[in-house]
């Protein structure tokens, strides 16, 4: 067997009732009648992963990607179809999933070790090498209940990962943890990899998707959309975090299957045409419309995540109605690559004469922090005065220079009146934003140095 995973036809079906009795009316009744409806965490999902690949699955929160892990590893039985592996898994699904709260981390590691397969003197070789990589000291002496997150998560991924696995499985265990041990973790997985060893994993990093996977499985509402190049799957990513999937639905409406990625390109079948244009490969008309976002009284709020509890307030002589992130391309986007050209677009209505008014974005961090920010003020773009019934747009374009990771994106009409600082609209936090990068430096930007290394 050349693949080390077979995921062939697999749907998941969750039955839902309304209450508790309507489960025991369903069991007694002597009609069949449903008092159910179906749910479909999976719906005929298939993909292969290959002996020394690694493949990353990404979607959108309950997508599906959790759920096909789950079915993989044994979890979880399939109500259709069915899965074939082929070498010893190690899986990593969940903080400490499989520890015993009341035994000690020691007890735990063996436990964990002869669930695996392994004797207590394979376990007493490899020992070692695990404590070292948890480095909790000695509290894998106690009992786990009274381990922190962050030590539990050590301990399980030390466990996970030092045990030679032939396939490692790992659903957004990386997540938890100080950036030191995290990157440790990132470490050990590119050895594994580079020894052979089948990695699959979920995660809604999209900088370890382009760094560490060889291929990539993009899920949506539980059904394969596509799969190929991870550059390529998170650009696709992007579109259906826009709310864009519609578009791309309506295309793959001419085929039986979701298609591979790699093979949408332009040709005289139409169907792939169609896919090459959603895809921007064709031509700039095709890119164009691709985009797909912008038509007649469309708004770019509505294709962006937008904060549904926005703080907002000013005294409202102006409003800011429309805002958007657009990519290097001209694609609304709430992710953003590392290094690349974006713009932050806002459109202002005003409703009273203002003299000078004053338009703002910043970037705050997830704790509140401000990173960085600009108005048109501090780019010499003054307005002149605009009166009740003007409408403007302002575009902020520059490249991203934020490390990867979660940001929040404020903006603001502000302005001076008597010398005093007026708010006119201002909105706290109304859009996430993600930066993607496959290289981190220290801090939260990128000093952009160019490196030279030679021996004097």
């Amino acid at each position: 067997m050349q693949n080390a995973i077979e995921v062939k036809n697999v749907t998941k079906i969750y039955r839902l009732y309304d209450k508790p009795a309507d489960r025991l009316k369903e069991s007694l009744s002597m009609t069949g009648k449903n008092y159910h409806k179906d749910f479909y965490a999976l719906k005929d999902v298939s993909f292969d992963v290959k002996k020394g690949e690694s493949v990353g699955i990404i979607g959108t929160n309950g997508s599906g990607k959790s759920t096909i892990l789950k079915i993989i590893t044994g979890v979880l039985t399939p109500t259709e179809g069915n899965v074939s592996v082929d070498g010893r898994i190690s899986a990593l699904l969940e903080l400490g999933a499989g520890f015993n709260m009341e035994y000690t981390g020691i007890e735990n590691i063996y436990m964990n070790g002869t669930m695996m397969g392994y004797s207590k003197a394979d376990m007493d070789a490899k020992l070692k090498e695990i404590l070292d990589f948890a480095d909790i000291g000695d509290f894998v002496y106690q009992p786990v209940k009274s381990y922190s997150s962050g030590m539990f998560v050590r301990l399980a991924f030390a466990v996970a990962i030092n045990v030679d696995p032939e396939i490692l499985i790992v659903d957004e265990a990386l997540s938890v943890g100080d950036i030191f041990f995290q990157s440790k973790c990132y470490r050990r997985m590119d050895e594994l990899r580079k020894s052979g060893t089948t990695i699959l994993m979920v995660t809604h990093d999209m900088s370890s998707v382009l760094k560490y996977c060889d291929r990539t499985v993009l899920l949506n509402d539980g059904v394969k959309v596509a799969e190929g190049k991870p550059g390529e799957m998170v650009d696709l990513y992007k579109k259906i975090l826009a709310g864009q999937y519609g578009q791309l639905e309506d295309m793959q409406d001419n085929d039986s299957q979701a298609f591979d990625i790699n093979n949408a390109t332009a040709s005289e079948n139409g169907g792939n045409t169609a896919k090459a244009a959603y895809l921007g490969e064709s031509g700039s008309e095709h890119k164009a419309a691709a985009a797909g976002i912008k038509h007649a009284g469309a708004l770019m709020r509505d294709s962006m995540t937008v904060n549904p509890e926005v703080n907002e307030y000013g005294n409202k002589k102006a409003e800011i109605y429309d805002f958007g992130v657009l990519d290097k391309d001209g694609r609304l986007t709430n992710l953003v690559l590392k290094g690349e050209s974006f713009t932050i677009k806002e459109k202002i209505r005003f409703f009273d004469h203002i003299e000078a008014p004053i338009f703002t974005y910043t970037f705050r961090d997830k704790k509140g922090n401000d990173l960085t920010g600009t108005n048109t003020l501090f780019e010499n773009a003054d307005v002149k005065s605009v009166d009740n019934g003007d409408e403007y747009e302002v575009c902020f374009t520059q490249n991203m220079d934020l490390q990867g990771g979660e940001y929040l994106l404020s903006m603001s009409c502000t302005g001076f009146e008597q010398g005093e600082h007026v708010v006119y609209h201002r909105l706290y936090d109304i859009l996430n934003f993600t930066v993607i990068s496959n290289k981190n430096t220290v801090g939260v930007y990128d000093m952009n140095s160019k490196v030279t290394v030679r021996k004097s």
